[in-house]
């Protein structure tokens, strides 16, 4: 805890700032050259500037010193694209213009400053300048104006417009306390989108998992991006809307593969599951009370003295017949894995990370050794493409039980002594360029988590693996998914939760969430129940507690809160198929599956900072309420008209509501012609239930709109080689018509007349279909392509009923 210690006059001033007042500066550029790959280099009186065309529309640009070319070698972040594109050098008395695909880069000579422009003329960034200290700390200088707002920044606590705070990228074990002035947690992602109404957006990546900063509070006309070691390497990636800018990002750094389906479900979680019986206990709880649920956790006290790759013999005696239960009760189980592995010569992996030279060392020798959970610990140097093969191989030991996720945490790294992570001395092999843990300490988390998910996918022979992560650099969305952290029970963290998971999806990180209920602290049942209803709705959904808490089972809070959690959790399974395609969407595109309105209305002034709602893919609008005892909230309505997911009530949009919300209802609003697919409830991803029934697709009459609905086998990789069905319905209205068209863009899952009896996954070629709140009622449904089986339209709920057919390839239905 901190006192008022922290602010004693002595320990301000600039000497407690990393990035202190700058010395120099580029100066003038006196000179210019192309290479043969399409970069330019500009030459300065004090330092030089490499320009490079990394893909249409992402340029980079890296500072260097002295007369040798630059090194342009990436952090593991960034993903080989196609190869530098091309680029054209021209210069004039003023400035030199490099011309490459998408944008338009002019330095002005003296002094130095450096414009971006798009293939429309759009001004991007505007480089004031580029400055160092006498340690090479460099600061990039970039304008700002009064229109300027800034999105992205990964987890960071606060608001959603992050204008006016300043943060660190320097991956800290924060269990508390978790403040909107707290500047570096968990995750490392240096990148800031810097939106303004009427101009194009763009993005900036630095590429440095060193300790730097994005400061946009000292400053009131440039905002600063600065590296206190290593290179100042930053990319910029133009849009012109927040969706291409992340897009390009997401091109550059990866996106979000397609997960089990399983680990799309609701999971539970405890600090910790104290033995074997303790665990089965939870899961039969769970299919007694029908209350759906996928996966359950183990943390650190499964294990024996905490070493990890073990089992405690005396609380788990017999994991393989734990494993079997719950596998015939539907659940997946998730062990937590830290990066410490004891100091125990007796100890497998111990010796042989030793014996193997696999254990991070200081540049003498000397193993680095650190105390965490087990007592003094080594740590994998996770830089070595040999010692992170060896940690993935070491994951059989799980797999062997049927395990198929893993829990990383621990892995900032985290360590009990006075810096609270490994010495910044330490020497990282780094496959042959060594670099110290100081100029590499954002990295190491990502890179377990890769060691984690590549060694998991090499032993469960064609099943895709689920990694959860506690720290992570940019890029770590191609190998796991993220958790906000250690969190507290509060209803402020749950307010703060949604700009959190909104700003990691605009950095690429779509499969992200909060711990349900809050970790620390004690939960109370209305707050459960409320964070249950919105927690149902972001990516990643799991309920977790810490040891000296409560605990937070949705059932030890009374029928009502039990009944409620019951509802929404379930609501989340009726959605599986929407939620499931747009985790496709996401991984092919890179979009986020939960989004803020900025996104979808960025012409909308109201919505810039706009965080306590949410929009679920494009049409579905969340409201939850974030304060205890409450009952109405206000809620903001872009343009359109939104319909009311419970009662069908009809808004026009573009202003504010009053919306009741008695603690069972959480406001919901759809798009008119949203359309949403669902299916009939399932205790699990995998229940049979679900996969033996049609999907309903529900359209929101009113307006137009689409969906695609994809659809695979929830567990393998068959996807890969074309083993899946994506489906793109249109819905349009015109003269009191009403069309849904289905466009069948792949089908490659079997037919009805293909199926085997023991394929629960071969979907059936029937979908109800509902349409609501219909202007007036159809005189008449005739569909094309397909059958129509039955229809029927109540006149007093305006929604019409049908079933088709043969509706796996196009088919189209009409309402006359």
């Amino acid at each position: 805890m901190l006192t008022s210690e922290e602010i004693h006059p002595d320990h301000q001033g600039p000497g407690k700032d990393p990035f202190k007042h700058s010395l120099s500066r580029i100066g003038r550029l006196t000179g210019a050259a192309r290479l043969e790959d399409g970069a330019v280099t500009l030459y300065g009186d004090n330092a030089n500037l490499a320009i490079v065309p990394v893909a249409a529309g992402i340029l980079r640009l890296k500072v260097f010193f002295g007369e040798n070319a630059p090194d342009l070698g990436t952090t593991p972040a960034i993903l080989p694209l196609a190869g530098p594109g091309d680029s054209a050098l021209t210069e004039d008395e003023e400035a030199y213009t490099i011309d490459s695909p998408g944008l338009r880069a002019v330095a002005v000579k003296s002094p130095f400053s450096l414009k971006v422009y798009d293939d429309r003329g759009g001004l991007l960034a505007n480089l004031l300048g580029i400055e160092w200290n006498e340690k090479r700390s460099q600061t990039a200088l970039l304008a700002m104006d009064d229109r300027s707002h800034f999105y992205g920044l990964g987890e960071k606590t606060g608001f959603l417009d992050k204008k006016g705070e300043r943060y660190e990228m320097w991956n800290s074990d924060v269990y508390a306390p978790h403040v909107p002035d707290i500047e570096a947690l968990y995750q490392s992602i240096p990148w800031s989108i810097h939106f303004r109404y009427g101009l194009p957006a763009y993005g900036v990546l630095l590429d440095n998992p060193g300790r730097t900063a994005f400061d946009m509070r000292t400053r009131a006309d440039r905002y600063q991006i600065s590296a206190e070691k290593g290179a100042l390497d930053l990319y910029i990636v133009q849009g012109p809307t927040l969706k291409d800018v992340v897009r390009h990002l997401t091109a550059l750094t990866g996106r979000t593969p397609l997960p089990p389906k399983w680990a799309v479900g609701y999971q539970q979680s405890r600090y910790s599951y104290m033995s074997q019986e303790e665990v089965l206990k939870v899961a039969r709880t769970f299919r007694e009370k029908k209350i759906p649920c996928d996966v359950l956790y183990l943390d650190i006290h499964y294990m024996d003295e905490y070493r990890v790759f073990t089992w405690d013999p005396v609380a788990f005696p017999r994991p393989h017949e734990m494993m079997r239960e719950l596998e015939a009760l539907g659940f997946n189980l998730v062990p937590i894995v830290d990066p410490g592995v004891k100091k125990d010569p007796s100890y497998g992996p111990y010796r042989e990370g030793v014996q193997n030279g696999y254990f991070c060392r200081k540049l003498e020798g000397d193993i680095f050794i650190g105390p965490v959970w087990p007592g003094p610990s080594a740590f994998p140097d996770f830089t070595d493409d040999g010692a992170a093969a060896w940690w993935g191989d070491l994951h059989v030991h799980y797999a062997s039980h049927g395990i198929k996720g893993i829990w990383n945490d621990m892995n900032e790294p985290s360590v009990f002594n006075e810096s609270k992570t490994m010495d910044l001395d330490v020497v990282h092999a780094n496959n042959g360029d060594p670099r110290t843990h100081g100029e590499l300490h954002n990295l190491y988390g990502m890179l377990m988590s890769k060691a984690t998910q590549e060694g998991m996918k090499r032993h469960l022979n064609g099943e895709r693996p689920f990694v959860l992560t506690r720290a992570g650099y940019a890029g770590i969305q191609r190998y796991a998914t993220v958790w906000t952290g250690d969190n507290r029970a509060y209803w402020e963290h749950l307010a703060m939760s949604i700009p959190m998971v909104l700003n990691l999806g605009l950095s690429g990180v779509a499969f992200a969430g909060p711990d349900i209920g809050g970790f620390s602290h004690h939960t109370t049942g209305e707050l459960l129940a409320r964070w249950t209803q919105a927690g149902a709705f972001t990516p990643f959904c799991r309920n977790h507690s810490a040891i000296d808490t409560i605990r937070q089972e949705p059932w030890l809070f009374g029928e009502k809160v039990e009944d409620i959690c019951r509802s929404y959790i379930g609501l989340r399974y009726r959605l599986m198929p929407t939620l499931y395609s747009l985790f496709y969407e996401a991984s092919e595109s890179g979009l986020p599956i939960v989004r803020p309105l900025l996104m979808e209305y960025p012409d909308d002034a109201n919505v810039y900072n706009l965080c306590d709602q949410f929009l679920f893919g494009p049409d579905l609008l969340i409201a939850p309420i974030l304060r205890p005892g409450t009952f109405s909230r206000a809620v903001y309505l872009p343009a359109g008209v939104w319909i009311d997911y419970w009662t069908g009530e009809r808004h026009e949009g573009g202003r504010w509501i009053l919306a009741d919300a008695p603690l069972a209802t959480m406001p919901m609003y759809v798009r008119a012609g949203g359309i949403l697919a669902e299916q009939p409830l399932a205790m699990y991803a995998d229940d049979a239930t679900a996969q033996s029934e049609p999907i309903t697709l529900t359209v929101y009459a009113g307006g137009d709109g689409q969906f695609r609905l994809y659809e695979d086998d929830g567990r393998t990789y068959a996807y890969e080689q074309g083993a899946y069905r994506l489906r793109e319905f249109n819905w349009s209205e015109q003269n009191g018509a009403g069309k849904l068209r289905c466009q069948t863009a792949h089908d490659g899952l079997p037919h009805e007349s293909q199926k085997e009896d023991s394929d629960a996954n071969a979907d059936k070629q029937t979908l109800r279909i509902v349409v609501r709140q219909l202007s007036s009622a159809p005189a008449q449904a005739i569909a094309s392509g397909a059958t129509l089986q039955e229809w029927t339209y109540d006149a007093a709920t305006r929604q019409l009923y049908a079933v088709v057919e043969g509706a796996a390839g196009n088919f189209e239905l009409r309402l006359f």
